[in-house]
Protein backbone atom coordinates (compact mmCIF):
# COMPACT_ATOMS: atom_id res chain seq x y z
CA UNK A 1 0.00 0.00 0.00
CA UNK A 2 1.49 3.98 -0.93
CA UNK A 3 2.29 5.77 2.18
CA UNK A 4 2.57 9.43 2.18
CA UNK A 5 5.96 10.39 2.93
CA UNK A 6 5.65 13.44 3.86
CA UNK A 7 8.42 14.49 6.39
CA UNK A 8 10.51 13.31 3.13
CA UNK A 9 8.66 16.00 1.01
CA UNK A 10 11.18 18.48 -1.09
CA UNK A 11 9.69 22.16 -1.26
CA UNK A 12 10.84 23.79 -4.58
CA UNK A 13 12.16 27.34 -4.33
CA UNK A 14 8.49 28.75 -5.66
CA UNK A 15 6.39 31.10 -3.41
CA UNK A 16 3.65 28.95 -2.82
CA UNK A 17 2.24 31.79 -0.23
CA UNK A 18 2.08 34.12 -3.18
CA UNK A 19 -0.77 31.55 -4.90
CA UNK A 20 -3.29 32.62 -2.36
CA UNK A 21 -2.56 36.42 -2.19
CA UNK A 22 -5.50 36.94 -4.89
CA UNK A 23 -8.94 38.16 -3.09
CA UNK A 24 -10.38 36.21 -5.80
CA UNK A 25 -9.55 32.46 -4.92
CA UNK A 26 -12.58 30.68 -7.36
CA UNK A 27 -10.24 31.95 -10.32
CA UNK A 28 -6.87 30.15 -8.80
CA UNK A 29 -5.80 27.71 -10.54
CA UNK A 30 -4.51 26.07 -7.91
CA UNK A 31 -7.35 25.53 -5.63
CA UNK A 32 -9.51 24.92 -9.09
CA UNK A 33 -7.43 22.01 -9.43
CA UNK A 34 -7.75 20.89 -5.69
CA UNK A 35 -11.21 21.22 -5.94
CA UNK A 36 -11.28 19.29 -9.15
CA UNK A 37 -9.32 16.56 -7.63
CA UNK A 38 -11.44 16.59 -4.30
CA UNK A 39 -14.62 16.38 -6.44
CA UNK A 40 -13.57 12.95 -7.68
CA UNK A 41 -14.80 11.10 -3.92
CA UNK A 42 -17.08 10.63 -1.72
CA UNK A 43 -14.87 8.36 0.42
CA UNK A 44 -13.62 10.41 3.83
CA UNK A 45 -10.10 8.38 3.56
CA UNK A 46 -9.63 8.87 -0.08
CA UNK A 47 -10.21 12.02 0.38
CA UNK A 48 -8.46 12.94 3.21
CA UNK A 49 -5.44 11.80 1.75
CA UNK A 50 -6.01 13.77 -1.97
CA UNK A 51 -6.10 17.21 0.21
CA UNK A 52 -2.78 15.86 2.28
CA UNK A 53 -1.30 15.27 -1.09
CA UNK A 54 -1.98 18.78 -2.43
CA UNK A 55 -1.06 20.46 0.81
CA UNK A 56 2.08 18.86 1.58
CA UNK A 57 3.56 20.51 -1.55
CA UNK A 58 3.34 24.05 0.52
CA UNK A 59 3.15 22.71 4.44
CA UNK A 60 5.64 20.50 5.98
CA UNK A 61 3.70 17.86 8.11
CA UNK A 62 3.96 13.75 9.11
CA UNK A 63 0.41 13.61 10.13
CA UNK A 64 -2.63 14.49 9.34
CA UNK A 65 -6.44 13.22 10.43
CA UNK A 66 -9.88 14.34 10.78
CA UNK A 67 -12.00 14.41 13.92
CA UNK A 68 -16.14 14.90 14.21
CA UNK A 69 -18.03 13.49 16.85
CA UNK A 70 -18.52 9.60 15.37
CA UNK A 71 -15.78 9.90 12.99
CA UNK A 72 -12.36 9.73 12.50
CA UNK A 73 -10.19 9.19 9.71
CA UNK A 74 -6.14 9.57 8.84
CA UNK A 75 -4.36 9.99 5.71
CA UNK A 76 -1.80 6.41 4.68
CA UNK A 77 1.22 6.68 6.85
CA UNK A 78 0.06 9.46 9.01
CA UNK A 79 2.63 10.14 12.31
CA UNK A 80 2.52 12.06 15.09
CA UNK A 81 4.89 15.23 15.21
CA UNK A 82 6.62 16.80 18.40
CA UNK A 83 3.17 19.39 17.86
CA UNK A 84 -0.20 19.06 17.35
CA UNK A 85 -2.02 21.85 15.59
CA UNK A 86 -6.04 21.68 15.59
CA UNK A 87 -8.18 23.51 12.93
CA UNK A 88 -11.99 23.78 13.05
CA UNK A 89 -13.93 23.30 10.24
CA UNK A 90 -17.25 24.74 9.67
CA UNK A 91 -19.73 25.46 7.17
CA UNK A 92 -22.48 27.87 6.21
CA UNK A 93 -22.34 27.81 10.64
CA UNK A 94 -22.50 24.31 10.98
CA UNK A 95 -19.22 23.17 12.69
CA UNK A 96 -18.32 19.35 10.46
CA UNK A 97 -15.07 18.50 12.60
CA UNK A 98 -11.25 19.47 12.62
CA UNK A 99 -7.93 18.93 11.38
CA UNK A 100 -5.63 17.72 13.28
CA UNK A 101 -1.98 18.57 11.45
CA UNK A 102 1.34 16.29 13.20
CA UNK A 103 4.24 19.16 13.33
CA UNK A 104 7.95 18.71 13.99
CA UNK A 105 8.22 22.32 14.04
CA UNK A 106 5.76 25.10 14.76
CA UNK A 107 3.79 26.59 11.84
CA UNK A 108 4.76 29.91 10.46
CA UNK A 109 2.08 32.64 10.02
CA UNK A 110 2.34 32.44 6.40
CA UNK A 111 2.41 28.38 6.15
CA UNK A 112 -1.12 28.95 8.79
CA UNK A 113 -2.50 31.30 6.33
CA UNK A 114 -1.48 28.76 3.03
CA UNK A 115 -3.85 26.09 4.89
CA UNK A 116 -6.59 28.06 6.17
CA UNK A 117 -7.38 28.76 2.14
CA UNK A 118 -6.66 25.27 1.20
CA UNK A 119 -9.41 24.12 3.93
CA UNK A 120 -11.66 26.22 2.14
CA UNK A 121 -11.14 24.21 -0.86
CA UNK A 122 -11.70 21.67 1.17
CA UNK A 123 -15.16 21.98 2.91
CA UNK A 124 -17.78 21.60 0.45
CA UNK A 125 -16.28 18.43 -0.94
CA UNK A 126 -15.53 17.42 3.12
CA UNK A 127 -19.65 18.03 3.80
CA UNK A 128 -20.62 15.49 0.68
CA UNK A 129 -18.49 13.10 1.75
CA UNK A 130 -19.72 13.34 5.59
CA UNK A 131 -23.59 13.45 4.18
CA UNK A 132 -22.59 10.07 1.99
CA UNK A 133 -21.18 8.29 5.09
CA UNK A 134 -24.17 9.07 7.19
CA UNK A 135 -26.38 8.20 4.39
CA UNK A 136 -24.74 4.91 4.17
CA UNK A 137 -24.90 4.45 7.68
CA UNK A 138 -28.44 5.15 7.63
CA UNK A 139 -28.96 2.25 4.91
CA UNK A 140 -27.04 0.23 7.41
CA UNK A 141 -29.38 1.00 10.41
CA UNK A 142 -32.19 -0.48 11.85
CA UNK A 143 -34.54 2.59 12.28
CA UNK A 144 -36.11 1.54 15.53
CA UNK A 145 -33.18 0.49 17.84
CA UNK A 146 -29.89 2.24 15.91
CA UNK A 147 -28.51 -1.17 15.87
CA UNK A 148 -27.54 -2.81 12.29
CA UNK A 149 -29.77 -3.95 9.86
CA UNK A 150 -29.34 -7.56 8.16
CA UNK A 151 -27.70 -5.72 5.12
CA UNK A 152 -25.28 -4.72 7.32
CA UNK A 153 -25.40 -7.95 8.98
CA UNK A 154 -24.61 -10.10 5.46
CA UNK A 155 -21.27 -7.70 4.70
CA UNK A 156 -19.95 -7.56 8.36
CA UNK A 157 -19.94 -11.59 8.60
CA UNK A 158 -18.23 -12.09 5.22
CA UNK A 159 -15.29 -9.84 6.36
CA UNK A 160 -15.21 -11.03 9.84
CA UNK A 161 -15.19 -14.97 8.62
CA UNK A 162 -12.31 -13.76 5.69
CA UNK A 163 -10.78 -12.13 8.47
CA UNK A 164 -10.97 -15.20 11.03
CA UNK A 165 -9.33 -17.43 8.27
CA UNK A 166 -6.48 -14.74 7.73
CA UNK A 167 -5.87 -14.25 11.26
CA UNK A 168 -6.63 -18.63 12.96
CA UNK A 169 -9.07 -16.38 15.23
CA UNK A 170 -12.33 -17.61 16.26
CA UNK A 171 -15.87 -15.57 15.72
CA UNK A 172 -18.76 -16.53 17.07
CA UNK A 173 -22.36 -16.06 16.50
CA UNK A 174 -25.42 -16.00 19.18
CA UNK A 175 -28.63 -15.08 17.68
CA UNK A 176 -32.01 -13.93 19.73
CA UNK A 177 -35.65 -13.94 19.84
CA UNK A 178 -38.16 -12.61 22.59
CA UNK A 179 -40.40 -15.40 23.86
CA UNK A 180 -44.13 -14.69 23.50
CA UNK A 181 -43.60 -11.29 21.71
CA UNK A 182 -46.57 -11.62 19.12
CA UNK A 183 -48.91 -11.50 22.29
CA UNK A 184 -47.34 -8.75 23.99
CA UNK A 185 -48.15 -6.91 20.44
CA UNK A 186 -51.52 -8.51 20.44
CA UNK A 187 -52.55 -7.43 24.16
CA UNK A 188 -50.93 -4.31 24.53
CA UNK A 189 -50.50 -2.95 21.42
CA UNK A 190 -47.49 -2.32 18.50
CA UNK A 191 -46.61 0.62 20.97
CA UNK A 192 -45.61 -1.35 23.70
CA UNK A 193 -44.18 -3.80 21.12
CA UNK A 194 -41.57 -1.31 19.79
CA UNK A 195 -40.46 0.09 22.81
CA UNK A 196 -39.62 -3.38 24.60
CA UNK A 197 -38.07 -3.99 21.28
CA UNK A 198 -35.87 -1.44 22.25
CA UNK A 199 -35.48 -2.45 25.52
CA UNK A 200 -34.08 -5.35 24.45
CA UNK A 201 -31.36 -3.93 21.57
CA UNK A 202 -30.27 -1.62 25.06
CA UNK A 203 -30.08 -4.90 27.37
CA UNK A 204 -27.98 -6.41 24.32
CA UNK A 205 -25.80 -3.56 23.72
CA UNK A 206 -24.79 -3.41 27.84
CA UNK A 207 -23.85 -7.15 27.44
CA UNK A 208 -21.45 -7.08 25.13
CA UNK A 209 -17.72 -6.00 24.05
CA UNK A 210 -16.90 -2.83 22.55
CA UNK A 211 -15.35 -5.24 19.53
CA UNK A 212 -18.67 -7.24 19.20
CA UNK A 213 -21.52 -6.45 16.77
CA UNK A 214 -24.84 -5.99 17.11
CA UNK A 215 -27.87 -6.26 14.43
CA UNK A 216 -31.46 -6.43 14.29
CA UNK A 217 -32.92 -8.17 11.23
CA UNK A 218 -36.90 -7.10 11.27
CA UNK A 219 -39.48 -8.59 14.00
CA UNK A 220 -38.08 -10.12 17.34
CA UNK A 221 -34.97 -11.28 15.69
CA UNK A 222 -31.11 -10.05 17.04
CA UNK A 223 -27.83 -11.37 16.30
CA UNK A 224 -24.60 -10.92 18.02
CA UNK A 225 -21.23 -10.95 15.94
CA UNK A 226 -18.14 -11.93 18.47
CA UNK A 227 -14.96 -11.62 17.00
CA UNK A 228 -11.67 -12.97 18.50
CA UNK A 229 -14.36 -15.16 20.13
CA UNK A 230 -13.48 -18.20 22.61
CA UNK A 231 -15.87 -20.22 24.63
CA UNK A 232 -15.40 -18.14 27.70
CA UNK A 233 -15.80 -15.11 25.92
CA UNK A 234 -19.37 -16.46 24.55
CA UNK A 235 -20.78 -17.90 27.88
CA UNK A 236 -20.16 -14.49 29.70
CA UNK A 237 -22.14 -12.50 26.64
CA UNK A 238 -24.92 -15.12 26.77
CA UNK A 239 -25.70 -14.71 30.70
CA UNK A 240 -25.13 -11.08 30.78
CA UNK A 241 -27.98 -11.17 28.17
CA UNK A 242 -29.93 -13.20 30.23
CA UNK A 243 -29.15 -10.94 33.15
CA UNK A 244 -29.76 -7.04 31.22
CA UNK A 245 -32.79 -8.90 30.30
CA UNK A 246 -34.09 -9.68 34.34
CA UNK A 247 -32.83 -6.45 35.42
CA UNK A 248 -34.13 -4.07 33.09
CA UNK A 249 -37.49 -2.43 34.89
CA UNK A 250 -39.77 -2.30 31.65
CA UNK A 251 -38.82 -5.73 29.78
CA UNK A 252 -39.78 -7.20 33.72
CA UNK A 253 -43.61 -5.24 33.49
CA UNK A 254 -43.83 -7.21 30.56
CA UNK A 255 -42.92 -9.95 31.74
CA UNK A 256 -40.11 -10.33 28.98
CA UNK A 257 -37.42 -13.25 28.37
CA UNK A 258 -35.62 -14.46 25.17
CA UNK A 259 -34.23 -17.52 24.13
CA UNK A 260 -30.63 -17.41 22.63
CA UNK A 261 -28.96 -19.88 20.41
CA UNK A 262 -24.62 -19.74 19.71
CA UNK A 263 -22.31 -21.09 18.03
CA UNK A 264 -18.58 -20.96 16.19
CA UNK A 265 -17.82 -20.62 12.50
CA UNK A 266 -16.14 -23.78 11.01
CA UNK A 267 -13.44 -23.30 8.70
CA UNK A 268 -15.68 -25.00 6.03
CA UNK A 269 -18.79 -22.53 6.43
CA UNK A 270 -20.36 -20.25 4.37
CA UNK A 271 -22.52 -17.11 6.08
CA UNK A 272 -25.05 -18.78 5.18
CA UNK A 273 -24.38 -22.58 7.06
CA UNK A 274 -22.77 -20.35 10.01
CA UNK A 275 -26.02 -18.57 10.70
CA UNK A 276 -28.65 -21.12 10.16
CA UNK A 277 -26.39 -23.30 12.14
CA UNK A 278 -26.85 -20.57 15.53
CA UNK A 279 -30.51 -19.80 14.04
CA UNK A 280 -31.19 -24.16 14.52
CA UNK A 281 -29.38 -23.55 17.79
CA UNK A 282 -32.02 -20.73 18.94
CA UNK A 283 -34.65 -23.20 17.92
CA UNK A 284 -33.62 -26.18 19.98
CA UNK A 285 -33.50 -23.88 22.90
CA UNK A 286 -36.68 -22.63 22.87
CA UNK A 287 -37.91 -26.05 23.01
CA UNK A 288 -37.07 -26.07 26.97
CA UNK A 289 -36.27 -22.57 27.45
CA UNK A 290 -33.22 -23.54 29.37
CA UNK A 291 -30.32 -20.68 29.77
CA UNK A 292 -27.70 -22.85 30.15
CA UNK A 293 -25.38 -22.01 26.95
CA UNK A 294 -25.01 -25.06 24.58
CA UNK A 295 -22.86 -24.59 21.40
CA UNK A 296 -23.50 -26.38 18.58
Amino acid sequence: MQTLNLLEQQFSDFNAFRLFESNHLENNQLGLALLEQLQTTLDLNELLNKFAMMASRYVEFSGLSFKAESVEASIRGSRSGKISRHFNLSLNGQHLGRLVYGLNTPLSGSNEKILNELHRYFLNPLNNALTYRTALMLAMQDSLTGLGNRRYFDEQIKRAMHQANRSHNQVGLIVADLNKFKAINDTYGHAVGDKVLVHFADALRVSVRDSDSLFRFGGDEFVVLIECAGKESLEVIYHRIHDAVAADGYLEKYQVSCSLGATFMNRADTEKSFFERADQALYRKKMNMAPRLSLV
